[in-house]
């Protein structure tokens, strides 16, 4: 059942289009990875979703609710985490969360804003003013201030910017933490921060959509073909052979001891038949997993490919404009 459901979204400030009928699903329960360089269009995005600002076009519906005709019902259901989170630095941490939880209706506002500072281990700093915590610990602050009314939905704008790597490794695990039971979408331009948080990435460039998948999939389409690691037991000069005389293989390279990096047709029924000609041969299969492309290599080939075309289309319009003067 899809949570999010984004239909021809477009910004524009002033002439320029921040985004361009971007199109994207977001199912319940998902951790979802929102991923491209600087000024590629996320944090609009994620200002369009929260209902911080309405899009020049296209519709964004929350379990079927729009976010415009229906924003209060829509902003009850959900939690929002901005790149910079409006702390009050006066305050402490306790008496913040009390006044959030105070103006999104919580009712038993002592005893939530009790679970959500253990949630987010900052109990121990309930009485210490903000503006005395460490860049980390307000960031935890800023997640708290966006769970404390028990959101459906859960949006984070780069959440771990600025943060040493143990905050950052904290912050993660806080995150994979929340998904099952809440369906989250996390913005970044960091791609070891999607890889190890989210369940699918929305690859993002120039203000398009340019993939939505999970990473294994994208690897399989954009590679057309997959690559298995094998291991032998028994490594034999002949291994190498025995394998790409298999039917659908493509390549094989040999990494030493045994083993082996195979190219082949992406098919279930590959892994068997690897797996049935080794031990006819009397190899012995210690190991077989799939290798796929980093998302680094997923990341890099979307996003030249789509500036590639749009250079191109670009061209194109020029040249057949020019000719058009010349004529």
């Amino acid at each position: 059942m899809s949570m999010i459901e984004a239909r021809g979204l477009t910004k524009y400030y002033g002439n320029f289009a921040a985004i361009r009928g971007m199109n994207f699903t977001v199912e319940e329960g998902q951790i979802v990875g929102l991923l491209g360089p600087n000024a590629a269009g996320k944090t609009t995005t994620m200002r369009i979703l929260t209902g911080y600002m309405p899009p020049s076009d296209g519709t964004v519906t929350v379990d079927g609710f729009d976010v415009f005709t229906h924003s209060l019902q829509v902003r009850q259901w959900m939690g929002y985490m901005p790149e910079t989170v409006p702390l009050y630095t006066d305050l402490t941490v306790r008496a913040y969360l009390d006044f959030m939880a105070e103006i999104k209706g919580v009712t038993d506002r002592k005893k939530r804003v009790q679970q959500t500072m253990a949630q987010c281990a900052i109990e121990h700093f309930a009485d210490v003013l903000i503006g005395k915590l460490s860049k980390g610990y307000r960031q935890r602050v800023g997640l708290a201030q966006a769970l404390v009314h028990n959101p459906r939905v859960l949006v984070l704008d780069e959440p771990t910017i600025g943060l040493d790597p143990k905050q950052v490794t904290e912050v993660r695990a806080l995150i994979r933490g929340l998904g099952g039971n809440r369906t989250v979408i996390l913005s970044s331009h960091i791609l070891s921060e999607v890889s190890q948080v989210c369940e699918r990435v929305i690859i993002v460039n120039e203000g398009h959509v340019v993939a939505e998948d999970t990473p294994e999939r994208l690897t399989r389409r954009l590679k057309g073909s997959q690559s298995l690691y094998v291991r032998l037991l028994k490594p034999s000069p002949h291994a190498g052979a025995v394998l790409e005389a298999l039917p659908g293989v493509r390549r094989v390279e040999s990494h030493g001891d045994g083993a082996y990096e195979i190219e082949c047709e992406p098919s279930d029924e590959q892994r068997a038949r690897i797996a049935d000609a080794v031990s006819a041969n009397g190899l012995g299969l210690l190991e077989m997993r799939p290798v796929g492309l980093s998302l680094e290599d997923i990341f890099l080939k979307l996003t030249e490919t789509e500036h590639g075309s749009r250079q191109r289309a670009s061209t194109l319009g020029r040249s057949r404009k020019e000719a058009r003067h010349a004529q």
